[in-house]
């Protein structure tokens, strides 16, 4: 199985969204820097609007993730529900 991840600004934006994604992935490794976050799985992340909209009491567009994403690797599969990171074969 290959890693994937994603790293965030580190700011009070990120923050519920990072909660987030820890809640839904328990298998997903944080790693904290000074001004990045990034998380780590194993095979597959997977990012939910409702989650998210949870911790942060409104409406969220996944393509907001963007405005703080610093870097991601791995595929892509984005609907208006959830963004997932996976390799495919």
């Amino acid at each position: 199985m290959s890693t994937v991840f994603i790293a965030f600004q580190t700011n009070e934006d990120t923050r519920p969204i990072v909660e987030s994604i820890l809640a839904d992935n328990p298998h997903a490794v944080l790693d904290e820097q000074p001004a990045m976050v990034k998380i780590n799985a194993e095979g597959k992340l997977v990012i939910k609007r409702e989650s998210i909209e949870e911790r942060i009491g409104r409406d969220f567009d996944l393509q907001e993730l963007q405005i703080n994403l610093i870097t991601l690797s791995g595929n892509i599969d984005e609907d208006d529900d959830q963004f997932t990171l996976a390799w495919k074969n």
